[in-house]
């Protein structure tokens, strides 16, 4: 557990250190602020909108951070030839790359962090703007906590994001692990197509293919509520903690595959 902790906290301190991942956050962050100008343009709906843009700013610019972050670090030691040095140490593989995805994870976590905190403080701002009359006409108020189970099952699905795409980083090259990983990203937000599937083809093999797909591929399509915290829909806890296991039960795989490919990897 040390040796873990030890190669998280070395990994997170590495991309704390990258000003890409600083540019990326700070244009999410900017984009969540400027999201209450464009409210403005839409009369009574400010409050909609400017809910819509953050929950999607965080999400989007969550899945740039979670691929940028997961396809390069182990790639990144296996080029520079450090993989040798990590591996001549006391330190299994299975430890490498856990703490690998551990400081993946804790990155994450402060970069989401850091935008929800961008996001509630400009709402906090929007609701000083309106009278009591027009804010008791909302659906909900601006600050809503009730958004924050949206932002959690974010915070899962780019955990699970970043499991895929360090998954393939153990065996493939970095261009090749993120167009693999966008890929599945957007085919688990169509999952529903692939169990409808027969319904439009008459070949049963194919309708079989596509259901099995169906089964194995994730549906990424469960963790995304924003529009039902956008307009005060109720999105019961329980729905959110099955879906948040279902994620952990997923990233759990997907870790156990990569430390079973990577241990297997010879780097002589």
């Amino acid at each position: 557990m040390r040796t873990i902790r030890h190669v998280a906290v070395n990994v997170f301190k590495e991309c704390v250190r990258d000003k890409v991942l600083y540019n990326l956050v700070a244009f999410a962050s900017l984009l969540i602020a400027v999201s209450y100008l464009l409210g403005q343009l839409t009369a009574g709906q400010d409050v909609k909108i400017v809910k819509d843009l953050g929950l999607a700013a965080i999400a989007i610019f969550g899945l740039l951070i979670s691929v940028f972050i997961g396809i390069g670090l182990v790639w990144k030691e296996v080029e520079r030839r450090s993989i040798y040095g990590l591996l001549s140490k006391p330190i299994r593989r299975s430890e490498f790359i856990i703490g690998k995805y551990a400081g993946l994870a804790l990155t994450l976590f402060v970069n989401v962090a850091v935008m929800t905190v961008v996001f509630y403080a400009v709402l906090a701002y929007l609701n000083t703007q309106f009278p009591e009359v027009v804010r008791t006409a909302w659906p909900a108020p601006a600050t809503d906590p009730g958004m924050l189970r949206a932002i959690v099952l974010i915070f899962v699905e780019l955990l699970l994001v970043t499991a895929i795409a360090l998954f393939f980083s153990t065996f493939s090259s970095p261009f090749l692990s993120a167009a693999l990983t966008c890929g599945l990203w957007v085919i688990g937000h169509f999952n529903a197509d692939l169990r409808n599937f027969e319904a439009v083809v008459e070949s049963r093999p194919a309708a079989l293919l596509a259901r099995g797909l169906y089964y194995i591929l994730p549906n990424f399509a469960a963790f995304d509520i924003k529009n039902q915290v956008v307009h005060a829909l109720p999105v019961p806890a329980g729905y959110v903690v099955t879906t948040a296991l279902y994620g952990c039960v997923y990233i759990a795989l997907l870790i156990t595959g990569a430390v079973a490919i990577f241990s297997r990897r010879d780097f002589k």
